[in-house]
Order: structure tokens, then C-alpha cells, then sequence
């Protein structure tokens, strides 16, 4: 765990040459304070997503917020807790979502395809080979898979005892089996960040491995949030990542240009550089 002064600048010098890259959106990133899906900070995003694609980057897009677009819509206040409640709220969220990604990518003259994922997609041999020769190919074509947990089919076992939280997992299993060479996990804050004096904190710039005392900087997660991620299952994701030879940022999503910026290997967020295999 590095002081803010040490960027790690021989780390960041890689992240231009990244050929496929997982951009995973989290629910606070994409949702405003009124619980309503931000179209202009989501079109912000597609936009720097699209000019990627064109500099020659393969993209996968991982986005949370069809459970809050379904509370929006109807008119839930709080994030509900039984499943059943979860699962109509992502039913009529996750269109709502998907239309708008597929009209703001059209503006930009790049084709969204969607793609509905469970954690038992992959523990089965053949769906993960399946799963990976269809991304293969859209991301031949020059297609943006948009990629989100299926939560309105997800069975109560798999939500009680796998969440993907907030697809934090879910787009480091993206990253694994589609042998991404960066994830970027966009949030609302701008990286781990640790204590110094006064009780302010201040960036950590990059770690290099995720052990107890990078873990113990991780503060719970708000009950009852939009969200149901927090920095505890973005380091996981991280660490599994890292392991698979795949560098990973975390950031916050509302910046302007912050994807445009980390792939220019500025430095951004906080870095976890991958372990080479």
C-alpha cells in the first residue's frame, strides 16, 4: 500500500497497451440523489466507452442499476429486501436500462448488445464456453456487450448466499473468463483510501497486494442502499483479478473523463496491478 506522493507510475505505463477492457458501473455512479437513472452523467460514460472502442480498445460494459431504474419506476422508495420484490424490481428496470444504453450508443454509431449473467453461468463448463465465444465474436464486430446479473430469474440460494454484490464479482468473473487485460470498477469514491492525522483520509494510489491491512481499511456497507456493493467485495474482485494477470482500477465514475484518463495511464483511482503469470 503506497503513500499519495508514489503514483506508481511503472504500473500505470502498461494500462495503454490494454487491448480488452471491463468497465463495471455501479448503481451510485449511474442513480441520482433522487433515486432516478442519471441520463446525462450515463451518457458522459457511453461517450468515453465509445471513444475507446474507436482508438482500438475491445470494450465490455458491466452495469448495475435495473434494480434502482425498477424502484424509480415504481415509485419504491428503499432498496426492498425479499427476493421477490428484488426480482420485479429488476424485471422492469433492466428494459428501462437497456434502452437507454442502446439509444445513447447509437448516437455515437456503435451497436449494444445485452448479455443477462447468474454465478451459475459460470460454474457450468459449457455456458462459460458459450458465454466466451459470443463475446468474442460481438467484441469482433465491434459491438459493446452490456452485461448485468440476471437478478429477475436469480433463485433465492443463489441471492441469499452468492450475491454478486453489485456486480462487483460479477465483472471480475467477466474480466477472468474473457481474459481482459483491465478492469475498471466505477463507484462514487476515488479509490481506497486510508486514514492519516486529524480523521481525514487521503488516496492510496496503488496496492500491490490485497492482505489484512489493505482489507481493514473497508468500512460495511450501508444497509438499505441503492447499492449493495461496497470497497470489501471491490477489493475481492480486485485480488481474483490480479491473481488471473489482469490489472484493475477502481475510481469514481462521476469524474469527467476518468476512463479517457485511466487507460492514458494517468493517475486515477487506485491501481491493483496484475501478478504476472
Amino acid at each position: 500500500m503506497k503513500n499519495a506522493d508514489d503514483s506508481g507510475r511503472k504500473f500505470r505505463q502498461t494500462l495503454p497497451e490494454s487491448r480488452r477492457i471491463v468497465v463495471k458501473i455501479g448503481s451510485k455512479v449511474l442513480v441520482g440523489p433522487g433515486g432516478r437513472p442519471d441520463r446525462r452523467r450515463i451518457a458522459a460514460l457511453v461517450r468515453q466507452v465509445a471513444a475507446l472502442r474507436r482508438a482500438g480498445h475491445e470494450l465490455v460494459l458491466v452495469s448495475s442499476g435495473a434494480i434502482a431504474s425498477g424502484m424509480e419506476a415504481l415509485g419504491i422508495a428503499r432498496r426492498p429486501s425479499a427476493v421477490p420484490d428484488l426480482q420485479m424490481c429488476a424485471a422492469v428496470g433492466q428494459v428501462r436500462l437497456m434502452a437507454l444504453y442502446y439509444e445513447l450508443f447509437a448516437a455515437e454509431r456503435v451497436t449494444a448488445a445485452q448479455l443477462l449473467l447468474t454465478h451459475d453461468d459460470f460454474e457450468r463448463r459449457l455456458s462459460v464456453a458459450n458465454m466466451r465465444r459470443t463475446m468474442d465474436h460481438l467484441l469482433a464486430k465491434g459491438v459493446v456487450p452490456v452485461v448485468n446479473e440476471n437478478d429477475a430469474v436469480a433463485d433465492e440460494e443463489v441471492k441469499a448466499y452468492m450475491s454478486l454484490g453489485d456486480n462487483d464479482h460479477l465483472a471480475s468473473l467477466v474480466a477472468r473468463q474473457t481474459r481482459s487485460d483491465l478492469l475498471v470498477m466505477l463507484s462514487a469514491v476515488d479509490g481506497l483510501r486510508r486514514p492519516i492525522s486529524g480523521g481525514r483520509t487521503v488516496r492510496v494510489p496503488y496496492v500491490e497486494t490485497v492482505g489484512r491491512s489493505v482489507m481493514a481499511l473497508v468500512r460495511p456497507a450501508e444497509a438499505g442502499a441503492v447499492s449493495k456493493g461496497g470497497m470489501d467485495s471491490k477489493l475481492r474482485a480486485a485480488a481474483a483479478c490480479m491473481q488471473a494477470g489482469c490489472n484493475v482500477v477502481i475510481a469514481d465514475g462521476r469524474r469527467r473523463d476518468v476512463l479517457a484518463r485511466i487507460v492514458a495511464g494517468e493517475d486515477e483511482g487506485t491501481l491493483f496491478p496484475a501478478i504476472p503469470l
